[in-house]
């Protein structure tokens, strides 16, 4: 590894002299990429929190954000006990995942008559389109929402990059579907026996 490949941008400025003319080409190639990288980091790390909008900049910030952006809106009331949860794990996702950008809205500033049975509503958009969406408690997790889950759910749409090997609740719907399969066995063991009487 070249001595310059080490040295962040300051670092080269000041060792310019020390170079040769050969060096310096490929120095200030190095300067070019290290400043892309760094522009390329500030533009995906420019979130970082989960923002409140309003109905009126619902275009604006969801609908028409960068076409490189992945954007969360979760769509709330405040009166419901499952819609401050899901904003609570919506802001701890936001700082970990500052490449995405998380917002909320109270759901009567974007839909009118909105049922509070859908509620919270989560919407995952990218280029203008919806990429995913949860509804209601069951589909954004249930009452035990754990931020892991939640995470992993906004992966699963690719709307963040999670370093979660597996889905948290694998353990939980591998018994469920165990039983299901019990159950289905069971009914046809039963079944057989009352065809063969």
């Amino acid at each position: 590894m070249k001595l310059y490949e080490r040295m962040n941008l300051k670092e080269l400025k000041e060792a310019e002299d020390d170079f040769d003319e050969a060096d310096m080409k490929a120095v200030e190639m190095y300067r070019q990429q290290r400043l892309q990288e760094w522009k390329r980091l500030q533009r995906r790390q420019k979130y970082g929190e989960l923002r409140e909008i309003c109905g009126e900049q619902y275009v604006k910030e969801v609908t028409n954000a960068p076409k490189d952006v992945w954007v969360i809106i979760h769509l709330y009331r405040s009166s419901i006990p499952m819609c401050l949860l899901v904003n609570q794990h919506l802001g701890l996702l936001a700082k970990r995942f500052p490449e995405a950008k998380f917002v909320k809205a109270i759901v009567n500033s974007c839909i009118q008559n909105y049922h509070d049975r859908c509620l919270p509503t989560i919407f995952v958009y990218k280029t203008g389109q919806i990429k995913g969406r949860f509804i209601g408690v069951a589909e954004c997790g249930g009452i035990n929402l754990k931020v892991e889950e939640l995470e992993w759910k906004l992966a699963e749409v690719g709307a963040i990059k999670t370093d979660l090997e597996e889905n948290p609740k694998k353990d939980i719907m591998d018994m469920m579907t165990f039983s299901v399969q019990n159950i289905s066995a069971h009914k046809d063991t039963n079944t057989k026996s009352s065809d063969v009487m």
